[in-house]
C-alpha cells in the first residue's frame, strides 16, 4: 500500500462512496464552497495540487477552474475526527462559487440567536 493509498483509506465514505468537502480559502480561512469527492476525486486532488470533486448532477469529475478559470491551487487536505468530511485549504482566484460570488455561503441569513434562543 502506497502513502497515498494509506491517506485515502482513512475516509469514511458514505453509501455512495462520496465525502463532503469544505472548502476554505488558506489564508484568511473564509469558508467558500461545499462539494463532493470520491476516492478518484480525492487522489487527483491530492497528486495535481488542483481540486477535483464529483458532480452528483452530472455524474462526472469537475477540477475546479477549467471552464472558469477560477481555479483552486490545494494547500492543504485535512478530516474531520470522525474521518467522514474533508476540510481543503486551498488559494482561490476569481469567485468560488457558480453565481459568480467570492463564496457559496453569501446568500440567506438563518438569523441564529447568538447563545440560543429563550422561550
Amino acid at each position: 500500500m502506497t502513502d497515498l493509498d494509506a491517506r485515502v483509506a482513512q475516509v469514511a465514505w458514505n453509501s455512495d462512496g462520496l465525502a463532503p468537502v469544505i472548502v476554505q480559502q488558506y489564508d484568511s480561512h473564509e469558508v467558500l464552497m461545499m462539494a463532493w469527492v470520491d476516492e478518484e476525486a480525492l487522489r487527483r486532488t491530492l497528486t495535481s495540487g488542483r481540486a477535483t470533486y464529483w458532480s452528483r448532477s452530472r455524474q462526472e469529475y469537475w477540477r475546479k477552474g477549467d471552464t472558469s478559470g477560477n481555479i483552486q491551487v490545494v494547500h492543504g487536505a485535512r478530516l474531520d475526527c470522525d474521518g467522514d468530511a474533508i476540510l481543503l485549504s486551498v488559494d482561490q482566484t476569481g469567485p468560488a462559487c457558480h453565481t459568480g460570488t467570492r463564496t457559496c455561503f453569501d446568500t440567506t441569513d438563518l438569523e441564529a440567536v447568538a447563545g440560543g434562543a429563550s422561550e
